[in-house]
């Protein structure tokens, strides 16, 4: 397996000197997010659909520094209910250009529908009243899988052979059987961004989670959650912003900082025996540390636990 960064982390950094960053760093691959739920830092879309030679020079500044990409990404709501077009578009505008660029994979959300008439993204979580089962069936059935055959259809046509779909929060995909149903209904162009810090705070085991998805797993997020002590009064349901750190029940850490290196071997030895053999592109979230310091700490840890795994 190869250790890459997802940008963003380092998002108040040029293009170049984030590139440098991760190069000085020892990393091999990077993953550039592109917009919607992204302010973009390193990506212009429409410039480089637009312009060979901006596709040339991103081409070449990748070269000198030895990385190369992963996937780019689109993470936003393509199906919500008022804003989805926009979001769409741009999902559609990342496919192509990856397309472009000669890479396979496009890291984005499943989306969220809100129920028939909503204006707002209505995220189903349990089974009663019935109403939730009826709205659930509705987000599938009417919204999602239509639209999804459509995608994958569209994304083959471009080149792009894998939609990694993030199993997150307030988003239709957000559990493996989620996952696992989405795949089933479009084909294997769907499989994970498998990003274990949702499945942390949501009290599944990635170990498990993993094994599960064994032949499914299209690319890897590497970050971390860590449980707080107010868990045992507050619930893993946080709704507080991301900025009160010590007030919270969970919060995205720096990798190493929720689950050891130990830990990170485990999951890499999962992986493998679920065949991926692909990027762990390191996405920096913690608000406590300086991002990169963040980053440089996450790469030691998981160069530790490829050293732990042989």
């Amino acid at each position: 397996m190869e250790i890459g960064l997802l940008t963003d982390g380092v998002g108040h950094l040029t293009r170049t000197a984030a590139l440098d960053f991760a190069a000085g760093l020892g990393l091999t691959r990077v993953e550039f997010a592109a917009g919607n739920w992204s302010a973009a830092p390193h990506l212009d879309v429409d410039d480089l659909l637009a312009h060979a030679d901006a596709r040339r020079i991103l081409q070449g500044d990748l070269d000198a520094r030895g990385l190369r990409l992963s996937a780019l990404n689109a993470s936003g709501n393509q199906l919500h209910p008022v804003d989805g077009e926009r979001n769409d578009a741009l999902v559609r505008g990342v496919i192509r250009l990856a397309g472009e660029l000669d890479v396979d994979t496009v890291v984005l959300m499943s989306g969220l529908p809100g129920a028939p008439g909503d204006s707002m993204p209505n995220w189903i979580t349990t089974s009663w009243p019935p109403e939730t089962t009826a709205t659930l069936e509705y987000q599938w059935n009417d919204v999602a899988l239509p639209y999804w055959s459509e995608l994958a259809a569209f994304a083959v046509s471009c080149g792009v052979t894998r939609l990694a779909v993030e199993m997150h929060a307030n988003q239709l995909v957000y559990s493996v059987p989620s996952l696992q149903r989405l795949r089933d209904a479009v084909g294997p162009v769907v499989g994970a961004n498998f990003d274990p810090s949702h499945l942390f705070w949501m009290g599944a085991d990635p170990l498990a989670a993993i094994a599960a998805l064994s032949g499914a797993i299209h690319h890897v997020h590497a970050k971390d959650t860590r449980i707080e002590p107010s868990v045992a009064v507050r619930s893993r349901l946080e709704s507080l912003t991301v900025l009160p750190v010590a007030e919270r029940s969970w919060n995205y850490v720096t990798v190493g900082r929720g689950h050891d290196a130990a830990y990170w071997a485990q999951l890499m030895a999962a992986l493998g025996a679920a065949g991926y053999d692909g990027t762990l592109s390191i996405e920096h979230e913690d608000y406590a540390v300086d991002p990169e310091a963040g980053v440089r700490e996450a790469a030691g840890v998981l160069e530790d636990a490829l050293t732990l795994v042989g």
